[in-house]
């Protein structure tokens, strides 16, 4: 089986599988878990950046955090 053959195959069971996906990802347990690694992500991301930065960080963990999990 060829690379190809395995993209094609994951196409597959994403198209035959989508509304299950996207039940799961916003699920409760989807967004407790997506909050916690969305929160680890953010403070280490304000550990290296300006302080002046970190409200942009916050922005970007609420609109990664909108797509994710059920609120």
């Amino acid at each position: 089986m060829g690379v190809d053959d395995i993209i094609a195959k994951g196409k597959k069971l994403l198209d035959e599988n989508r509304d299950k996906i996207e039940e799961a990802l916003k699920s409760e347990k989807a967004e407790e878990v997506s909050d916690k690694i969305l929160d680890g992500a953010a403070d280490a991301i304000k550990k290296v950046v300006p302080a002046e930065q970190h409200s942009k960080v916050d922005e970007v963990r609420e609109n990664v955090d909108k797509n994710i999990g059920n609120a």
